[in-house]
Formats: structure tokens, C-alpha cells, sequence
């Protein structure tokens, strides 16, 4: 790993996610974008460290890539991981974010050295971010699921324990490795349509940041991210109204959608509207407040 420094931040939150097999429709990475391009803008964010890609890459898998500049300057750009302290001057805590290619080969390493360097930075909670493909229509909201690895960091953190059994990737052998040292982690999922995974999904993004908003009581900011989510529902039922076969598909998925919707359910949903809501308005007063 090549760090570049050790930040001072604030209690940080160590934010994971991968682009490949925990990344569909692009929306955990593109949380983490999201959060660089607004809390992280005007110079806010800093990259400080690397993850050296010869050691837990393969090149044939992730090939690396050239790009030519404006001066018709070739450069080749590796596949590896990116890691940046970005402070949140409107919340009590910082982030550290780390973005990247799910590496090819050893995992158990990998884990290893992103932790150390968290331990380096007093990181005291990691959160990881993925998402899925799924049976779910793409008119409905984006579910997202939180859960820890660990039945007592569960309990303690108001997650569900995790049942999940089969194949798994880099997020779960570092949730893994942060039990075994003693490091609170966390998982938000969220669940895609499947047949909409050829596009990013600024909904699933959207639904991402109101999933890490409701789990750490704070607010962040949406950005474009609404009415790029409006955009994108509109554009795949366009796409499903032309496909008879898929459009009735899609109706089945709602009707088992709504059909498994409580009346609790819609009152917690309601009641989660109306704390963000809340908690955006106190931001604003909070912003004026300190302006005048």
C-alpha cells in the first residue's frame, strides 16, 4: 500500500465498495462517487492511500487501460483501489471512503492491509456497500437491507444478523476479518431489477444514501440524484412498455411487491420520509444559521 497520510479526522466511517460482482447496475460505486462529488467537492477530499494492484490483481481479468490526453499523450491506467479522508463538516463524524476493483486473488491479504490501515486511522465502524440483481420491479422503491456478520454487533448496531449461505466476494471476507478484530462492520445491500442491469441506476444510488443516512441518523446531500433516478424509471419503462412479454413479467413483480406490503410497512416507510425530511430542514436552518 502506498499511503500518501494519515488523516485527523472526526471518530471516521470507513465506507466500502467494489466495482464487479457486488456492483450491479454501478450503484455502490456510484454511492461512493456521489459522496466525493458532494461532500467531497470543493477540494474537501484527499486521496490518502493506495492499494498496489500488482500484488492482488491479474491483469488478464482487469486489464489495465490506455487513455490519450489532449495532447495526444498516452497513459495507461492501472485497475486498483482508491482511498480518500472526506470530512463532514455538517455531521459529528468523518468518512473515509475507499473505492476500487474487486481484487482477483488473495482476498484474506487484502482484507489485512485495508484494516491495518483503517486501525492506522482510529477508524471505529466499516461500513460495505453492494448491490444486487433480483426480482423486484424497477417502478417500485429500491429495497435495501442492512446486516452484520456478527449476531452481537448485529444486535448492538440495529442491523439483522446476516443467514446469506453460497458463493461470496470481498465484502464479506472483510466483514469477516473485522469480527475477528473486534471492528464494528456492517452491510447495506440493495436489490436491482434485473432486467434494467444494462444501465447505472441513480435510483439504486438514491436509495443507497437514504439507507446510510437512516443507519447513521445523519443527512447528506441528494445532489441530482432525484431527478436522475425520475429519469432513469422513466426511461426502463419505456424499454418493458416495448417487450409484451417482459411488460406482464414486470406487472407479476408488482402486484407480489404490493401484495407483500403491511400497513406497518408503509407506516415505517412513511415514518423514515418524514425523519430525513426533518433532518434536511434542521441542515438548512443550521447553514443559514451560520451564514448570518
Amino acid at each position: 500500500m502506498e499511503i500518501h497520510m494519515i488523516p485527523e479526522l472526526r471518530n471516521p466511517i470507513m465506507v466500502i465498495a467494489f466495482g464487479g460482482w457486488s456492483d450491479a447496475g454501478e450503484a455502490s460505486t456510484g454511492l461512493i462517487s456521489h459522496l466525493l462529488n458532494t461532500i467531497g467537492s470543493d477540494e474537501k477530499a484527499s486521496l490518502i492511500a493506495e492499494i498496489d494492484s500488482e500484488e492482488f490483481y491479474d491483469f488478464q481479468v482487469n486489464r489495465p487501460l490506455i487513455l490519450i490526453s489532449d495532447s495526444l499523450i498516452r497513459n495507461l491506467t492501472w485497475p486498483g483501489v482508491e482511498i480518500f479522508a472526506l470530512p463532514h463538516p455538517q455531521g459529528e463524524r468523518d468518512f473515509i471512503v475507499v473505492r476500487g476493483v474487486e481484487p482477483s486473488m488473495k482476498w484474506r491479504a487484502f482484507a489485512a492491509e485495508l484494516l491495518d490501515f483503517a486501525d492506522d486511522c482510529e477508524v471505529s465502524l466499516v461500513i460495505s456497500i453492494g448491490s444486487m440483481l433480483a426480482d423486484t420491479p424497477h417502478s417500485r422503491e429500491i429495497p435495501v437491507s442492512g446486516t452484520g456478520a456478527h449476531p452481537e454487533i448485529a444486535a448492538r448496531l440495529g442491523v439483522e444478523v446476516s443467514r446469506y449461505e453460497g458463493p461470496t466476494g470481498i465484502l464479506a471476507v472483510i466483514q469477516d476479518a473485522c469480527v475477528k478484530r473486534g471492528v464494528d462492520a456492517v452491510a447495506l445491500w440493495a436489490a436491482l431489477p434485473h432486467y434494467a442491469n444494462g444501465t447505472p441506476s441513480p435510483k439504486a444510488i438514491l436509495a443507497l444514501l437514504h439507507g446510510l443516512e437512516d443507519f447513521l441518523d445523519i443527512t447528506l446531500p441528494q445532489g441530482d440524484l432525484v431527478t436522475a433516478a425520475i429519469e432513469w424509471e422513466a426511461n426502463i419503462s419505456t424499454l418493458v412498455a416495448d417487450d409484451s412479454d417482459l411488460a406482464e413479467y414486470v406487472v407479476t413483480l408488482e402486484e407480489s411487491k404490493d401484495s407483500n406490503i403491511t400497513a406497518e410497512d408503509n407506516g415505517e416507510a412513511l415514518a423514515r420520509e418524514v425523519e430525513r425530511f426533518l433532518r434536511r430542514q434542521l441542515n438548512v436552518e443550521g447553514d443559514s444559521e451560520s451564514q448570518s
